[in-house]
This record gives C-alpha cells, structure tokens and sequence, in this order.
C-alpha cells in the first residue's frame, strides 16, 4: 500500500471501530425512552442512530418515537435520563470486535503511536477503554466534549496533528462511519473504512475512503506490517 508509507501514527474511531457499544447504547437509549413513557427502539434501530454524539442519538431517538421534532426541554430532560443509564450500562455493554486487542498490541510494538477519537461523551471513553484492557495502547483520548466540533468537522483530528507534531499525510485515521471518511478528508489524512461498523445502515465505501478493510486484523497487511 504505497499510499500509506509515509504513515507516522494512526488515530481510531471508537463505537463501530474498535468497540461494538449498540447494546450498551440501545440499553441506555431504551430505559431513558421508557422512563419518559415512550416506545423502546431497540438495538437494531438504535445502531443506525450513532456516530455523532449523545446529543444527536437521543435527538434520533425521541423524534423516532414521538413522530416529530422534540423539543428543547425533551431533549434536556431525555439526555439526563440517558446519561444515568449508561453510566450502568457503558462496561457492560460493550465488547471489543474480533482481533483488536492482539493488533493494537502489534501496532503499539511497531512504536507508533495511536489516539482515540471519538464523538462519545468525554466522561465515559477513559473508563470503557480501561475495562477493555485497551487504555494503555493510546497516547492521546479525544471525546465529543473536548473539542468546539465533533466529526464529521476535522478539528478533533487538527488536534492530535497538533499533539503529535505531524502533517496530515503521516496520521492514518479508521473509522466505521461516513463521519470519520469526511472528518479524515477534511484534515487532508489518509483514512480506512471499517466495513463491519453501523455507519447508518449504509456502506462505508459509499463516503470513498482510500480503502475499507472487512477486519480489523487486515490492518496490519494493509500497513505493509
């Protein structure tokens, strides 16, 4: 993969990428739609609702279940619900996809270093990546609050740019969803489309990365590693 030789260090999408979450989500998303005596949506429905961020999923939700755009106090008020159910549900709901742990830990052998970037809530992605025995692995943690523009916006991507004294051309971003492909186009870095991810319900391939994998052990090949 000539396109890729000039690569410095590699940055990941989490939820879809690294971590299937729908459960934990859909758990949280459903209690907090009961709670406010409304229909619960389910993990198959709920997977197409995520990619940007907690506030945009319960958004999803709620105008999935009442028919209409909710308005601003429903939003505030389902979110806080939401926020205290997954806070139960966030470990528990989540597992690694096949063959993560042993290629991050080849890639973390090959010295490069590897940044999380994720729209997820910032207060729940430290704690997932420590249950997940994965933490160590990443240099830098990125979450939706900790940047002015979550993805599909490249600023979480200028940032660790910035953090790692790289040119674009040098970070390798893979990601599961058109918000990753874009966010990657946008900053100008070489990205992967995880074919496996949730991504709407829609082909990674449709948002043109520069290739998709179906694996996440074909990572390693498609490094020249």
């Amino acid at each position: 993969m000539a396109h890729f030789t000039d690569i410095r260090a590699l940055a990941f999408d989490l939820d879809g990428t690294l971590v299937d979450s729908a459960p934990g989500l859909a758990s949280a998303v459903d209690a907090a739609l009961t709670e406010l005596q409304l229909p619960a949506a389910g993990v198959e429905r709920v997977a197409t609702w995520i990619g940007n961020g907690a506030d945009i999923l319960i958004e999803r939700a709620l105008n999935w279940a009442q028919g209409h755009a909710p308005r601003e106090e429903a939003l505030r008020e389902a979110r806080i619900l939401f926020d205290k159910h997954y806070a139960d549900t966030v470990e528990s709901g989540s597992l690694l996809y096949p063959h993560v742990q042993e290629t991050l830990a080849k890639l973390a052998a090959q010295n490069l270093p590897m940044a999380i970037v994720t729209n997820k809530p910032t207060p729940f992605v430290a704690p997932l990546l420590q249950s997940l025995g994965i933490a160590d692995y990443f240099s830098l943690v990125i979450g939706g609050d900790d940047v002015a523009a979550k993805k599909p916006h490249p600023a979480p991507l200028f940032m660790v740019l910035g953090k790692f004294g790289l040119l674009p051309g040098e970070l390798l971003f893979v990601g599961d969803s058109r918000n990753d492909i874009l966010a990657a186009q946008a900053a100008g870095c070489p990205c992967i489309g995880m074919n496996y991810g949730y991504n709407y319900g829609e082909p990674v391939a449709t948002s043109q990365p520069d290739i998709t994998l179906d694996h996440f052990n074909d990572l390693m090949p498609a490094l020249g590693l």
